[in-house]
């Protein structure tokens, strides 16, 4: 049945593309999503894709939800990624001890959450939880969402690093500080958010070790297989597969204009007739559908071993890792070679083409899209050598 539900939404998704489009340069403009688009989104049930079952979630098959935010990002670019990763929330806070979740679900289970998880402020042990200070950056969608997760580090007695968790709290505890202005996913509103000596309960933290051993605390109430994947695979996918929707709009934007573009240069030409033009788009496609196959392969995989109640192993979450930063890179290697082959009308800001290009670009520089990093763990692990896991693995 959830997966009935998830396909409706998908197509209800699917009939929001034309005014997300239309929005799109409004949506730069003002450096933030517009709520009328975020509104759409909730009431074609996006943001309940990932969410449990006990909250009014559909709990859909991982795969859903990000064709999905691809067919999203194809459209708008901030809007993809903000959807993406506002709708990844629900999933995670399904791993919180059922308190948190009855804390921001209870009263509305409509409710968002927004991230942001570098370590950048200071946390503190205190009787019954963590005191939290500072500031965290980064914080995409924030103005659309009413709960904050921040990562920290807790040192221990002697001040060195103890664990990394993730802090949740309300709107009440902190501030938004309206500071993004920058060239790719300018609608993103990824703004800081300031936190002045902030109460955090116990139970609304959650440990990396607990999420490394993918066993955390809400999975008892939450028993589904979806809540039984690691964060580091569907979480990186969900920052990736914005990015392949970016590029795949990049080809249709593409495709569409070469159409009908003429070649003054070329003794009017039409553009769809050059064979080199044919070529990249040959080329371009092939990398899209490269990224999206090893997406689908990776999460079947996957889930076929959540549902069977298997222990997901480490060189699968390892493959799972290279593939994403791969599918990344195909994404960009996409989108550059369309630009490239889009002609000098492309430059002008207002068109498609160079939205979808510079937001792809700012997608890329996320740290879990460093491939350097997720490679070098794949090949130790080809090799059998010790493997110092990322808080992404």
């Amino acid at each position: 049945m959830s997966e009935d539900v998830g396909q409706a939404v998908v197509a209800a998704v699917r009939d929001l593309l034309p005014v997300l489009r239309e929005r799109a340069q409004e949506t730069e403009d003002a450096r933030a999503v517009p709520a009328d688009s975020v509104k759409a989104l909730e009431e074609a049930g996006f943001f309940r894709l990932l969410q449990p079952a006990r909250f009014g979630g559909h709990e859909v098959d991982p795969i859903t939800f990000l064709t999905a935010v691809r067919l999203i990002a194809s459209a708008c670019g901030s809007t993809g990624w903000v959807s993406s990763v506002i709708g990844v929330h629900a999933w995670q806070l399904a791993l919180f001890p059922l308190q948190a979740q009855e804390d921001v679900w209870g009263a509305d289970p409509s409710t968002r959450m927004s991230s942001s998880y570098a370590p950048t402020g200071r946390a503190e042990a205190a009787e019954g939880g963590h005191r939290l200070s500072g500031r965290w950056s980064f914080s995409s969608g924030c103005d659309h969402a009413s709960w904050v997760l921040l990562g920290g580090i807790v040192p221990d007695a002697d001040g060195n690093p103890a664990d990394f968790r993730t802090f949740l709290l309300p709107a009440g505890d902190y501030v938004i500080d309206d500071v993004w202005d920058t060239v790719g996913l300018r609608g993103t509103g990824s703004n800081d958010i300031v936190v002045s000596d902030a109460f955090v309960p116990e139970y609304r933290s959650l440990s990396f070790n607990d999420v490394f051993r993918c066993a955390c605390p809400g999975q008892e109430a939450n028993p589904a297989p979806l809540y039984r994947l690691p964060y580091g695979s569907l979480f990186s996918y969900a920052i990736t597969t914005p990015i392949i929707g970016m590029a795949t709009g990049a080809y249709e934007a593409h495709v569409a204009y070469q159409q009908e573009r003429v070649r003054a240069s070329y003794v009017g030409q039409k553009a769809a007739e050059d064979p080199y033009a044919q070529v990249r788009v040959a080329e371009a496609a092939a990398e899209l559908d490269t990224a999206w196959l090893a997406l689908e392969r990776n999460m079947a995989e996957l889930m076929g071993l959540a549902r069977a109640g298997t222990k997901i192993p480490v060189p699968l979450r390892l493959r799972v890792r290279r593939d994403q930063v791969r599918g990344t890179g195909q994404a960009i290697t996409a989108v550059d070679r369309l630009f490239e082959n889009s002609g000098g009308r492309a430059l002008k800001l207002g068109t498609p083409i160079q939205r979808f290009w510079r937001d792809a670009h700012a997608g890329r520089v996320h740290a879990i899209n460093d491939p350097e990093r997720a490679l070098s763990m794949f090949g130790r692990g080809e090799f059998g050598l010790r493997i110092q896991p990322d808080g992404m693995l």
